[in-house]
């Protein structure tokens, strides 16, 4: 069956429909009209206007943190920077006093201050500015609890990790403001000991006595033996035999401490005339004299060595004889070295008749 539509009903239909959009219609995007414009400046006019004072606030909240931890910083540093230097003045005052001879000199003064002005400069700022570093996160609303919970637990896991480097810092800064030593001195720390050349909040440099270099952690010295300061002792032991005259042998060490006291430089190194004590020891065929003086410090090893040079010579000029060891040795006429060799004997001779009747006999002949 073939069925025809009318060409009026066809039209009216696609009339009603309407055109039929193009592809190009369709892809183009809406290009925003200056009704959309203004409503989106309204929009931000609107959240300026009602944010903007707290916003305000926030920035100058944190302006004046900023400052008031810059002003105090600077503040802080300052008071450090006149303690030490009134210190340092303080010391410089006794210089020419008879106190001021056992303390340190102005350079050590000045090292040491520099080392705890230091130390102090750096806590101060780092408090200061810690906490201003706090303040402006909590200015922001930021939660500040898991942070610094974080921070305690990470400060103890590095604590416990690094136990012995806080304690050697630790150690460096008592010892530093204790004044315990400095450049310079001699020292006997346990472990090590020498002559001071570098002092560290870790680590002291030592220069050894064969010149070897040792470092020293401050956090391992349990002890400290210093010998440069106050003053030294030196003290000679001097061995006579025991029929001398104790009387010419105190007049001669009299004479010998008197004349080294008045010589230069020995005259500075010493700070006491050199005092002959008496007997130390007395045995069956020696005596022990001894000598003693207060020296500068670390000077006693050189005034002891000057002072046995100058007593060996004078013991020499006064015929007075200086034995070695605790006990003297008497003079004996030395041995013959043949004494106690046996006399040869008759069976060294081959042909002596002990020989030949102690020799064996021989094996009979079987051969005819």
């Amino acid at each position: 069956m073939h069925l025809e539509v009318p060409a009026v009903f066809l039209s009216a239909t696609l009339s009603a429909a309407g055109p039929s959009p193009t592809p190009s219609e369709s892809e183009t995007p809406r290009v925003p009209s200056l009704q959309d414009a203004q409503e989106s400046a309204t929009d931000a006019a609107g959240w300026v206007e009602e944010n903007w004072s707290t916003w305000l606030a926030i920035g100058l909240r944190v302006l004046l943190i900023l400052v008031i931890a810059m002003v105090l910083r600077v503040v802080v540093r300052r008071a450090i920077t006149k303690l030490v230097d009134r210190m340092s003045r303080t010391g410089q005052a006794v210089d020419g006093t008879a106190l001021g001879g056992l303390l340190v000199n102005a350079e050590r003064r000045r090292q040491r201050s520099q080392a705890i002005g230091s130390v102090l400069r750096s806590m101060a700022s780092f408090v200061i500015l810690g906490t201003a570093a706090l303040m402006v996160l909590g200015t922001f609303q930021i939660n500040l609890a898991p942070l610094l919970a974080s921070a305690g637990v990470a400060g103890v896991a590095i604590g416990f990790g690094a136990r012995n480097l806080v304690t050697d810092f630790l150690s460096g800064v008592f010892m530093i403001l204790e004044d315990q030593y400095g450049v310079g001195d001699t020292v006997d720390a346990g472990v090590a000991s020498g002559e001071v050349i570098e002092v560290g909040l870790r680590v002291t440099k030592l220069r050894g006595d064969n010149g070897e270099i040792w470092y020293v952690r401050n956090g391992e010295v349990k002890r400290i033996g210093n010998l440069s300061q106050g003053w030294a002792t030196a003290i000679v032991d001097v061995t006579v035999r025991s029929d001398e005259d104790l009387d010419r042998v105190k007049a001669t060490l009299s004479e010998v401490a008197e004349k080294m006291g008045k010589e230069e430089p020995w005259n500075e190194l010493l700070w006491s005339a050199i005092e002959v004590l008496g007997l130390d020891s007395v045995l069956l065929d020696s005596m022990v004299v001894r000598v003693s003086g207060k020296t500068m410090p670390g000077k006693s090893l050189t005034v002891e060595r000057e002072l046995r040079w100058r007593i060996k010579r004078a013991f020499d000029a006064n015929g007075i004889r200086i034995v070695g060891g605790a006990t003297a040795t008497e003079d004996t006429v030395a041995p013959d070295p043949t004494a106690g060799v046996a006399p040869p004997s008759v069976y060294a001779s081959t042909i002596s008749p002990q020989s030949a009747a102690a020799s064996p006999l021989p094996p009979p002949s079987t051969t005819k």
